[in-house]
């Protein structure tokens, strides 16, 4: 038996996935590790910490394996981060990661040296605090020595592969994480690096993510319990992974992933460009795709805040009995009928990505009348995250027009929300077998095809086999094509009200 081992190096910990070569899921364990959280909008993580936590779930996972049966590693990491480390790999700074928005100012001045529009078509996303770039440049503006002193600037996994193999890369699609990548010329920008006044040689080799970008060195050998020269594929940036766990690589393919946040996104040959920036592109794991791309920030979280204010009761009776309260909160909103009897919910909580770019945005529940009851306050929620997401479906698909799509994430174990989803996208959901693991499959598929052990990205099609389909109901489906309008009409009509909130 041989196999294939991938890491999955996200915000909360690293989870190591070993699977057999067949697609069989053989073992899976997690190392967590904390965020320094402060500053109100500061997070940092110890890189260093990282390693740690891949080196410990590797000697775990591979306890009773023999090392010469595995036949590569891959990952996927956590992107739009910046980690600056000196020629020896040292890290200089702790990692500023993709939660981190402390870089307003260089936000600002990126916006001033190139037009907004043409800084979204050379690297498919909007200039954002939120990106690596705008965190390299709030280093350099507030501790210069230590740009001086970088030699590199990496992600997440791009510091693991350094430490396992000696070797500074990246791939294109964290790559396109950072703000400073042309994704059509898949090359470092030199028009923003010399607007802003950043050195490129300060950012690390690209690769295709299937590339084998070095070996396991001895002393990582002897920390992990891999073979020395165990091959090393580069992988990918965490939301292109997703894509191929929930099998998106071929043209028109599309998938949400509904977690804490939620994204819509579908496979080009091309990047599709909004021409209000409400979606973004990122670079695709398979050589020559994209992935249009909006993210909404709390769809799952929204669920979250429903059981720790209105579900208290709830929560107390399913941790005594030992039951989820999600599916208690689940059964609550099924007794209502579709359209929450004319309430809506805005999801709004954390302000808002796609489509509004709107911080100021908040959520609200509209319609409430003396009828209302808490059936329809619990569906409503679970229905305003899905028109919400159903805005961004129809910006990231652009023209095209899809009749399925893949659930994944934690939400797609709600029956009823798969559901709703499915009638007001008016698609059938399709929801695999592995809902959580879909970047840790696609790191290994990526593996696969970088060692030349499988001959493309179809070999997906062993790991992942679809459990269930959802279809929509026509009654349900003509009921929210009628409430689509007035949510959006509800949103437009509370912006100067958000405007007024935020300065008062």
């Amino acid at each position: 038996m041989k196999y294939l081992l991938a890491h999955d190096l996200g915000t909360s910990g690293n989870k190591a996935t070993l699977f057999t070569t067949e697609g069989k899921l053989v073992d899976s364990v997690v190392y967590a590790y904390s965020t320094k959280w402060f500053n109100n909008n500061w997070a940092e993580q110890d890189a260093e910490v990282w390693y740690e936590a891949v080196s410990e779930s590797t000697k775990k996972i591979m306890k009773n394996i023999n090392a010469d049966d595995v036949v590569g590693v891959s990952f996927s990491g956590q992107m739009m981060g910046c980690l600056c480390v000196n020629d020896q790999g040292d890290p200089l700074y702790n990692s500023i990661i993709w939660a981190d928005m402390r870089a307003t100012k260089e936000e600002a001045f990126m916006k001033e040296k190139i037009p907004e529009k043409e800084f979204y078509r050379i690297t498919g996303h909007r200039a954002s605090a939120s990106y690596g770039l705008a965190k390299l440049l709030w280093i350099k503006n507030n501790y210069p020595k230590i740009y001086d002193n970088t030699y590199k600037m990496l992600n997440a996994k791009d510091y693991i592969i350094f430490k396992l193999t000696g070797s500074f890369v990246t791939d294109y699609s964290d790559a396109s994480s950072t703000n400073l990548l042309d994704i059509t010329t898949l090359n470092w920008s030199t028009t923003i690096a010399d607007a802003v006044g950043i050195d490129l040689e300060k950012m690390p080799k690209l690769h295709k993510s299937t590339d084998v970008v070095g070996h396991i060195n001895a002393l990582s050998a002897m920390e992990t319990g891999l073979n020395v020269g165990t091959p090393i594929i580069c992988g990918g940036g965490d939301g292109s992974m997703s894509a191929v766990g929930a099998k998106c690589i071929s043209e028109g393919d599309a998938f949400c992933t509904l977690g804490t946040s939620a994204w819509n996104a579908t496979a080009s040959k091309s990047p599709v460009y909004d021409d209000e920036m409400r979606t973004f592109n990122w670079v695709h794991v398979v050589p020559g795709m994209f992935i249009p791309c909006g993210t909404m920030q709390t769809a799952g979280a929204s669920i979250s805040w429903l059981k720790d204010q209105l579900g208290q009761l709830e929560s107390e009776e399913c941790s005594k009995n030992n039951k989820s309260v999600y599916e208690a909160i689940n059964k609550i909103a099924e007794e209502a009928e579709p359209g929450s009897a004319g309430l809506y919910y805005l999801p709004y909580l954390m302000g808002e990505r796609s489509p509004r770019w709107n911080p100021d945005a908040r959520g609200c529940f509209l319609g409430i009348k003396m009828e209302t009851t808490k059936s329809d306050i619990f569906r409503s929620v679970y229905e305003g995250v899905a028109l919400n997401l159903e805005i961004i479906l129809q910006l990231v698909l652009g023209k095209a027009d899809i009749s399925q799509l893949v659930m994944t994430g934690g939400g797609a174990k709600s029956k009823i929300w798969c559901q709703i989803f499915a009638d007001v996208y008016n698609v059938d959901i399709l929801v695999p077998n592995y809902i959580e693991e879909a970047t840790s499959i696609g790191a290994a598929v990526t593996a696969g095809v970088g060692l030349g052990i499988y001959d493309s990205f179809d070999r997906i099609n062993d790991f992942i086999k679809i459990d269930s389909v959802v279809h929509p109901i026509e009654v349900n489906v003509e009921k929210y094509r009628k409430m689509k309008p007035i949510f959006e009409h509800a949103y437009t009509a509370l912006l100067p009200i958000y405007e007024e909130m935020a300065h008062k």
